[in-house]
């Protein structure tokens, strides 16, 4: 696979582009993630024009269509970042982006609970920077996150799931996918699928053994829409144990009695909170070398993401 390529807010990469002359680096973004991505750095505030250090900003009034001031000059901001935020989308088309990591609260970059000021002066956390906005409405299904949520293991894990996902697809629709790729791709997925909801599962699985039917554009238009959407729902430890005993079934005639035990304690373990995801994972990815299961070697779901992120290791 070639390098997943990610937007993010310039400042969380360590650059001092911050309004006061600083930043904001986050370690896990730019040292651990940064080992398997490649970063394309947008500052809002400087690439519109504004310098650093400058004047800091907030937005006020309508939460509907909340304007971009300077604190404490009152200087309209709003035309300015929204004209070039427009542009700058455009241009992060040629980009190929599978997601984007916001600055929280920022009145540019935040994707959510950004402080909206009333005419009284009072904040409500309500609003989404005018940058961030504009990004999520041209690129809804491409994954988006900020970093705060990101020291959340599960928000975390969710995130990197789906920028992989979306970087596999890209893949697969750039070759000239056509039906057998798609159900390939279908096929290798559909365990991971399993994990955020078996219902969204079997919609994809009738959208695909319908293929035929629909012109191809629109296939996988419809297809991708409703993958990137299921990837979005909790893939929590309940559809995880069934996902594993799902697993456990391809076994059957292979395990001793011993390996099944063992393996339903360990999966047990984890349903009661006592082992992270990985434990089982790595127990049946062993059986699946040990036995050379065909089906579960291709399975997305038992390598999703690469080992070294460490993202099932929590419980």
């Amino acid at each position: 696979m070639e390098t997943v390529r990610l937007g993010i807010s310039t400042c969380l990469l360590g650059e001092s582009v911050r309004y006061d002359g600083g930043h904001k680096l986050d370690r896990f973004v730019r040292d651990t993630l940064g080992q398997y991505v490649e970063y394309v750095p947008v500052c809002p505030e400087v690439e519109c024009g504004l310098g650093v250090p400058r004047e800091s900003m907030h937005l006020e009034g309508d939460p509907q269509a909340p304007r971009l001031v300077t604190s404490r000059t009152k200087r309209d901001i709003t035309d300015q970042m929204l004209a070039w935020a427009c542009n700058r989308v455009t241009k992060l088309e040629q980009e190929n982006l599978c997601g984007f990591i916001f600055k929280s609260n920022s009145p540019s970059s935040g994707m959510e609970r950004v402080k909206i000021f009333d005419r009284n002066g009072m904040p409500r956390k309500i609003g989404i920077g005018l940058f961030a906005g504009i990004f999520m409405k041209h690129f809804p299904l491409i994954p988006v996150e900020e970093e705060g949520r990101l020291h959340d293991p599960a928000l975390r894990e969710s995130f990197i799931e789906r920028i992989f996902v979306l970087k596999r697809w890209r893949e697969m629709t750039e070759q000239g996918g056509k039906v057998g790729s798609l159900v390939d791709f279908h096929a290798r997925h559909k365990l991971l699928v399993m994990a955020h909801s078996p219902k969204h599962g079997n919609h994809l699985g009738k959208l695909v053994a319908g293929a035929k039917a629909i012109p191809e554009e629109e296939l996988y238009r419809q297809y991708q829409g409703l993958l990137m959407e299921v990837l979005k729902l909790r893939a929590t430890v309940k559809k995880n144990t069934n996902v594993l005993q799902h697993l456990m079934g391809y076994f059957k005639k292979q395990l001793s009695s011993d390996e099944k035990q063992e393996l339903l304690e360990v999966i047990e373990h984890y349903y009661d909170g006592h082992f992270p995801l990985i434990v089982p994972i790595t127990l049946i990815n062993h059986y699946v070398r040990k036995y050379g299961q065909p089906y579960l070697k291709v399975q997305y779901y038992l390598n999703p993401h690469p080992l070294e992120l460490q993202l099932r290791n929590h419980v």
